[in-house]
């Protein structure tokens, strides 16, 4: 299966004038103008972009391409598949593709090639899942004007600051909520044992019911970056059935199942990144019916303190 590569250029607006709660402040393109205060910012999207769905898959691959002619430093994907992998790398080579398995469908990372320098990758596997979820690990150095840049080995530097990139997809589905936190738990794992200069993002598709989180308890160093910048209404649920109509279902449902977590740097004298602005995308309907996919995408920046 190809996807057709006809799309013209030019980006769709994030958040449409008439969705609910939307604003100029909201949107995306409200902070991504070219400037030289954005060779400060991190910027990054998460996105679970629902490749096995065979519905106006086309169309909808062609609109994920749009939203990302904004240029995000990182690009975190879920629910990849061959053919939107081969479709992404046609359409973005100024970024680097990381991918987390060769079939099925899975999760991804692209790297902006003029802002990243790509040193290696590791796929974390999950030893008790039953749906071949992994934990994906990119390992580079950020290219910017920043105070100190240097390489080092399995991190990001920003600013001065070693960065570590994971993303995910968590087992789906109620029933599967004690594998979901079991994955939680490396994740937890992965932040705690990262040194103290490091300062570690993850996103992705976590699946997860608010219960659940307290459960594993994450380190008092992380944090949910929806949370810190206060919990805003309009960027809250990532898969609302009340409005994404792709999945036809019924019962309405509203779950905040992409996330970020951040921990900063905690070693004294390291600049802290620090998240400062967060938005939905793809809350717009295409042409064909369809939004681009079942869920909302996260875009999120972050500033070097």
């Amino acid at each position: 299966m190809e996807l057709a590569d006809d799309s013209p250029d030019g980006s769709p607006a994030y958040i449409p004038a008439d969705t609910p709660g939307a604003s100029p402040a909201n949107s995306p393109a409200a902070t991504q103008k070219p400037s030289e205060k954005e060779d400060f910012k991190l910027s990054l999207i998460t996105w679970n972009v629902d490749g096995i769905n065979g519905e106006k898959r086309p169309e909808r691959a062609r609109s994920l391409v749009k939203y990302l002619k904004y240029k995000p430093d990182v690009v975190f994907l879920q629910e990849l598949i061959p053919p939107y992998v081969q479709f992404l790398k046609k359409r973005f080579a100024s970024y680097l593709m990381i991918e987390g398995a060769e079939e099925g469908y899975f999760t991804g990372m692209l790297l902006k090639k003029s802002r990243v320098t790509f040193v290696e990758s590791e796929i974390v596997p999950y030893p008790t899942t039953q749906m071949r979820r992994n934990l994906l690990v990119a390992q580079v150095c950020l290219n910017v004007t920043l105070r100190n840049i240097f390489l080092c080995k399995n991190q990001v530097i920003v600013d001065g600051q070693k960065l570590c990139l994971m993303t995910s997809h968590f087992e789906s589905f109620k029933a599967c909520s004690k594998e979901r936190m079991n994955q939680l738990h490396v994740v937890k794992w992965r932040f705690k044992r990262a040194p103290d200069d490091v300062t570690v993002v993850f996103g992705g598709d976590t699946n997860l019911r608010d219960a659940e989180v307290p459960k594993v308890g994450l380190p008092a160093t992380v944090c949910d970056v929806w949370e810190r910048l206060g919990k805003q209404e309009h960027c809250r649920y990532t898969w609302d059935t009340t409005t994404n109509t792709n999945q036809n279902i019924s019962t309405p449902a509203r779950f905040r199942f992409d996330r970020i977590y951040l921990r900063p740097a905690i070693k004294r004298g390291v600049p802290r990144l620090a998240p400062d602005h967060m938005a939905l995308v793809g809350l717009e309907k295409l042409d064909c019916g369809r939004y681009t996919s079942d869920h909302w995408g996260i875009y999120c920046t972050f500033t070097a303190e």
